[in-house]
């Protein structure tokens, strides 16, 4: 691919003749040798990352291993899907059968065991460095794609998740819109969505236009990139305040109760509903979590009385609801966790951390239908065939974004930075 790259030689003849300074140089040099595309929408106009914090076990989801030996096996039985000799854990039964629209992943690897890290990994392709914080998927989208249609390009739900889906080395004028409430509870309210009690629309605006002005003459005193975030923040408040339309989409009551109640009037099912509003509205990344698969003891418990149950009916209904709506061929469905779980039961009945090898899903937006990707050895210890990378996985996402993975974008100190380093296409889970 061309990329835009002006010479070394041509700055140093500049600074020759100008007088320039010695860190201007360096730091024009940096920026004409950064690797430079530019970012138009791909395939995938939206995504919904699905993020379950903790580390699922494959074992009891995406990938149960019904031949192994009971210590290893866990407790729930293996069912057949929609994709001939893919099977799911009975516990995924409205999941089983819609696997026939899924690119299931059961080679996703990394070597992070503890939860920081892993979590890191999956939501910046990078592994963790105490050198430089790395933006996160949402956070690049946002810088490399933009707004659409007076919303955020961002949003997580019911909050930021983790300090890692923030925006890194980038300016904080890319981070998420959090709604600071979940849409499961009955009084449920955007943070910072509605004017406060007893301001008008007029009031508002005045003081808007009181504060345009402040800001306008301490910028012309003290520039800074946080001031220009903050102002951007703002105005972006403000655009949202005032559309209806905007408003509109974060009100999952406007959803007929049949479908609220078949995603499920929990957590689960309202994040997904309202993740699937904000989409269809005009939000580029929306980033839900949703669980706690930490399960060092009693997974048979923690799996089935809530977390398996609610999680198999809302996501099911969520790729059938994209797919009647026609919008899956233009909406990516990312299903993650941090890492996996280990190979054998504990003595709590339950699994401890395993990133060696763990299940990943991906659906729609020019991804694979009812395919199978990578394999797991018999017992879940580590990758027989096909291992994902975290890089790999990271740049084929962004490929369906339209994003270029290894693009530099300008970190502190005039440092370019690939959005992805070392990372590749995975062209075979591709339609």
């Amino acid at each position: 691919m061309d990329f835009i790259k002006q010479s070394r030689r041509n700055f140093l003849s500049v600074g020759a003749v100008g007088g320039l300074s010695l860190p201007f140089l360096l730091s024009n040099e940096a920026f004409s040798a950064q690797k430079f595309y530019e970012s138009k929408e791909g395939v995938a106009k939206n995504v919904i990352h699905v993020y379950l914090p903790g580390g699922m076990a494959a074992q009891e989801s995406w990938d149960p291993k019904p031949y192994s030996p009971l210590e290893y096996r866990g407790p729930f039985d293996a069912i057949d899907t929609s994709v001939p000799g893919l099977q799911y854990s009975s516990i995924m039964k409205n999941m089983a059968k819609v696997a026939n629209k899924i690119t299931t992943i059961h080679s996703m690897t990394h070597g992070e065991a503890a939860h920081e890290r892993g979590t890191h990994n999956m939501f910046t392709g990078y592994k963790p460095s105490p050198a430089l914080a790395y933006p996160s998927f949402g956070a690049v989208v946002s810088h490399e794609l933009g707004n659409r249609n007076n919303l955020p390009a961002y949003v997580t739900i019911p909050q930021s998740p983790n300090e890692y889906a923030g925006t890194g080395y980038l300016s904080s004028k890319y981070g998420s819109f959090g709604l600071g409430d979940d849409p499961a509870n009955a009084d449920f309210k955007v943070r910072d969505l509605r004017l406060p009690d007893g301001i008008s629309a007029e009031r508002f605006a005045k003081r808007r236009s009181l504060l345009e002005t402040i800001e306008n003459n301490f910028n012309e005193v003290q520039k800074s990139d946080k001031l220009g975030a903050m102002s951007t923040f703002y105005n972006d408040a403000y655009t949202m305040i005032a559309s209806p339309k905007a408003q509109a989409a974060f009100d999952v009551n406007k959803e007929p109760i049949k479908l609220q109640e078949e995603y499920g009037k929990n957590q689960a099912g309202m994040r997904m509903l309202l993740a699937r509003r904000l989409v269809e509205a005009g939000v580029r990344l929306v980033t839900l979590t949703y669980g706690s698969w930490d399960m060092h003891q009693n997974i048979e418990t923690a799996f089935s009385t809530r977390n398996g149950p609610e999680l198999d009916q809302a996501l099911a209904r969520l790729l059938t609801d994209l797919d009647e709506r026609g919008m899956l061929n233009e909406t990516l469905v990312i299903v993650s966790s941090e890492f996996g779980r280990t190979p054998k039961i504990n003595k709590d009945n339950g699994r401890d951390h395993h990133p060696r090898v763990f299940s990943t899903l991906l659906a729609g937006a020019g991804i694979k239908k009812g395919y199978v990707y990578g394999k797991s050895d018999s017992f879940s210890t580590g990758v027989e065939e096909n291992p994902m990378s975290v890089p790999d996985f990271a740049t084929t996402i962004y490929h369906q974004m339209g994003i270029n993975a290894d693009k530099e974008l300008m970190a502190p100190g005039d440092r370019p930075i690939e959005i992805v380093e070392q990372g590749k296409v995975v062209e075979d889970i591709l339609a």
